[in-house]
């Protein structure tokens, strides 16, 4: 199954080109999910009918689903109250009941990554099209199984569960319930669930497409957005200029916004190539009169993986170089620090720390150059721990 991610500045009308993307995907015969999670139904406006917690046909081919945060994190939230029983009588903690119960910010967005993870294992569509939040949340989000995979591994390390038949004594002998038992349980669950959630971003059948509204805003935030996605390795499947003006605008008072958009337009082909266009309604898109109006693609063809490739110069140079895809990367916001087994990369507003391949874990960080848009760590072998020719 396809994925695509839509995202883009907020007010750029993700939500409308995700709704047109998905219309028209079904309409060339496409098994089409499109999924949100905003909690005010945005995509129902645009598709003109109601979205909810239940998936609903709104049209031939065409399936639309709002999961239902709330509902979720209520469940969320008594299953841990259940499994940490023990713990909470100890205290003399209080339950919550779940009529009480509301969502804590971040709920929509692990609601969607949850949904995506069940919509990608259920396997009943061809293309799911996924309504993400604005650009900003939506990187924060697509980050989110990869760093609480690492948070669990550091603060729960799996090779420690070979002890787990000893806690049972161990709370035996020192009087009270052992929590380690329950805690172990719920991290392996949540470790399972988000490497679930991360194996669909990480297929080589996930792209991202980006909309902006052409002009200086939507430039910079694209430049932001790609940088983001590369450092995180998704692929950009294309970019939607939303909202275009008519050029026969420009002999009228719109003359000064539309030489703007054309000016953005032309850096955007030239930096992400092909744009398509989506006109101006002169109103906010309802229904699917509107989003055909739109003429917005349907998943166009994969695009290219962005590769974080390793290249052997021992013998020439006696260097190892990795090579990381960052377009938009600015040398001066650059930074990178080697931590154990783990290179941490930052750069500009983004940060993400990257496991070594095992030939580097045996090398020292001997520099590194950016050059056309890529990074390039060079790595000299460790003496100590490389192997040695004979």
């Amino acid at each position: 199954m396809r994925t695509l991610l839509i995202t883009g500045p907020g007010g750029s009308g993700r939500t409308t080109v995700a709704a047109a993307t998905a219309l028209t995907a079904a309409r060339e015969g496409t098994r089409t999910l499109v999924l949100s999670a905003d909690r005010t139904d945005t995509l129902g406006a645009a598709l003109g009918t109601p979205t909810g917690p239940v998936p609903r046909q709104v049209a031939p081919q065409l399936t639309a689903w709002r999961p239902d945060a709330t509902a979720g994190f209520r469940d969320d939230l008594t299953g841990f109250q259940n499994r940490a029983a023990n713990v909470l009588d100890l205290l003399g903690a209080s339950r919550l009941d779940p009529e009480e119960v509301t969502p804590l910010p971040g709920a929509e967005e692990l609601t969607l990554l949850r949904a995506l993870r069940d919509a990608a294992l259920a396997e009943t569509h061809d293309l799911l099209v996924v309504d993400l939040p604005p650009t900003p949340q939506a990187l924060a989000l697509l980050s989110l199984p990869e760093e609480l995979r690492r948070y669990l591994r550091r603060l729960l390390p799996p090779e420690r569960q070979a002890a787990r038949a000893l806690r049972p004594v161990l709370g035996r002998l020192a009087g009270v319930p052992m929590p380690a038992e329950w805690l172990y349980d719920t991290a392996g669950r949540w470790d399972t669930e988000l490497a679930a959630v991360e194996a669909v971003l990480a297929d080589r059948h996930t792209a991202v497409r980006l909309v902006a509204e052409p002009g200086p805003a939507g430039t910079d935030a694209l430049r932001t957005a790609a940088l983001g996605l590369a450092l995180r390795a998704l692929p950009v499947e294309s970019v939607i200029a939303a909202r275009v003006l008519p050029e026969d605008a420009a002999a009228s008072w719109l003359a000064g916004p539309v030489a703007q958009q054309r000016k953005a337009l032309e850096e955007w082909r030239e930096a992400y190539g092909p744009v398509r266009e989506t006109a101006h309604l002169g109103r906010d898109p309802r229904g699917t009169d509107d989003l055909t109006a739109l003429a917005v693609p349907g998943a166009g063809a994969e695009p290219a993986p962005v590769e974080w490739s390793l290249t052997d110069h021992i013998a020439d140079d006696g260097v190892l170089v990795w090579h990381l895809a960052l377009p938009g990367a600015v040398r001066e916001e650059l930074d990178l620090v080697r931590r154990g087994d783990e290179l941490v990369v930052s750069a500009g507003p983004f940060r993400r720390i990257v496991p070594l391949p095992s030939a580097l874990r045996r090398c020292t960080v001997d520099g590194a150059a950016l050059r056309d848009g890529e990074l390039r760590v060079r790595f000299v072998p460790d003496p100590a721990l490389w192997p040695r020719e004979r």
